[in-house]
Formats: structure tokens, C-alpha cells, sequence
């Protein structure tokens, strides 16, 4: 019974070391989100896509809030804000991104205290076309 309870922390821990938060375990930016799914994950991007989304699956956080705060060349151009009502709740933000906005792209998922759980950052290259 004591390896089963041990076998059991271990893999425990192990999914969470995944993670990249305690309480996210899933942040990607995505082109679009369908069924509360993020669809055709990106970590870089072109100035031709429009508009991207930043999906969260938030874990243990029921009755907090969050917010998803966008930021360009250190000015902030989006804050999104979501109540957490499930021990397991999904949310996504989006931001049309002009096609002069290239650079560097930063979400930093923060708790209803201000504090930041996590940052994410997508680089918007120029279109070679």
C-alpha cells in the first residue's frame, strides 16, 4: 500500500512539474480557439495573421479573478480580466495586431492581487511577401 501512495505522489508531482505554473497548466498563443481548445498552437508569428489569441487553463483558483495583460514595446494595449468560477476553467483573450506592430509580444497572466503568475512572450516577425 506504501508504494502505491508513493507511486501515486510521484506521478502527481510529475504532471505538475509540466506545468508552467501551479495553478496553469496549459498558456499558448493560438490562432483561434474552438470548443475551448486552442487551435494550431504558435510560439512566433507574421504580421499577416491579424489576430492572435493567449489561451490559460487556470487550475484551483475558483472565485479569483485573472487578467490577461498584453504588452507592446512596454506600453500596455489590452488588460482582459476573467472570473475564475471552476476548480478547472479555461479562458482565452485576443488582440488584432496591426501590421506595424512586429517585435516582440508579451502576456503576463496576472492574479486579482496584481501579482504576476506567468509571462509569455510571441515574436510578431514582418511578412516576407
Amino acid at each position: 500500500m506504501i508504494r502505491v501512495f508513493f507511486l501515486f505522489i510521484m506521478l502527481t508531482s510529475a504532471s505538475w512539474a509540466d506545468w508552467p505554473h501551479e495553478n496553469i497548466s496549459q498558456a499558448v498563443f493560438a490562432q483561434s480557439v474552438v470548443d475551448r481548445q486552442p487551435v494550431e498552437i504558435m510560439t512566433e508569428a507574421d504580421d499577416s495573421l491579424g489576430k492572435i489569441y493567449f489561451y490559460t487553463n487556470i487550475r484551483n483558483l475558483t472565485g479569483d479573478r485573472i487578467t490577461h495583460r498584453w504588452t507592446y514595446k512596454d506600453k500596455v494595449k489590452a488588460t482582459i480580466s476573467f472570473k475564475i468560477k471552476g476548480d478547472r476553467w479555461r479562458v482565452w483573450s485576443s488582440k488584432n495586431i496591426w501590421h506595424t506592430w512586429t517585435g516582440l509580444w508579451t502576456v503576463e497572466v496576472v492574479d486579482q492581487n496584481d501579482k504576476i503568475l506567468l509571462v509569455k512572450t510571441i515574436n510578431v516577425e514582418k511578412n516576407a511577401l
